[in-house]
């Protein structure tokens, strides 16, 4: 007979290997250095510790973290090279804001705004952002409050798996419109809510193919106007 301890630890062992091989793949699609690194490794270790009991991301996608999340976060940056303060909206477990933030932390100047308005989602990114020392600030509130009262510096605003273009274009325009640079993943609908978005606004859009996804798109917002009001 099998015993159930030797099977539990073949089953993690199984699971161990699978995120290590997840993690070299995520690496070769998005390089980082080794102080980054250290602080993203940090922060999955404090992740995997908290989705045992808060449902940070959908538990399928675990054995994908760092290809599906942390990759997918990664590759935002090359979209704004030389950008030090990032808003977030809709931060959940870290993506992008945080691991952005982890691998901009030897930048001068850095600054990653991370807006959540869930209040266990917002207790991980303050413990993780902790662990992981990453120059972050979480505020526990929902992103069209913090966009009306926010007068800090801004280069880009972010948002992952949040609502679809058109309304989140309403909700981030107050710090749009000052000039930061819009960056939001979207998947394979991404030229439908583009299209929609440009009833409503004027803007400067690109579609980016996502490094992670080949059916994915990231929609890079310039130069945003209002237009028709919105229903």
């Amino acid at each position: 007979m099998i015993r159930r301890s030797n099977l539990n630890r073949s089953a993690k062992g199984e699971a161990f290997a699978t995120l290590a091989a997840d993690r070299a793949a995520a690496l070769s699609l998005t390089p980082v250095s080794r102080e980054t690194l250290a602080r993203l490794d940090r922060f999955v270790e404090v992740f995997l510790a908290w989705q045992r009991t808060t449902n940070l991301v959908a538990p399928s996608t675990i054995p994908q973290l760092w290809t599906r999340h942390i990759a997918d976060s990664l590759q935002l940056l090359p979209l704004a090279p030389d950008a030090r303060t990032w808003i977030d909206f809709g931060t959940g477990g870290g993506f992008p804001g945080l691991v952005i933030a982890c691998a901009l932390a030897s930048q001068p100047g850095t600054s990653v705004q991370l807006v959540e308005a869930n209040a266990k989602k917002a207790a991980f990114l303050r413990e993780a952002q902790r662990v992981t020392e990453a120059p972050a600030r979480v505020h526990g509130e929902r992103m069209e409050e913090f966009a009306k009262h926010f007068a800090g510096e801004m280069d880009v605003v972010c948002a992952r798996a949040v609502s679809p273009l058109k309304s989140l274009l309403g909700l981030t325009f107050p710090l749009l419109q000052s000039g930061a640079v819009g960056l939001f993943p979207k998947g394979k609908n991404a030229e439908d809510e583009l299209r929609e978005a440009s009833i409503y606004w004027k803007m400067n859009a690109t579609l980016v193919v996502s490094r992670t996804d080949p059916a994915g798109r990231i929609i890079v917002i310039r130069d945003l106007e209002q237009g028709r009001a919105l229903p």
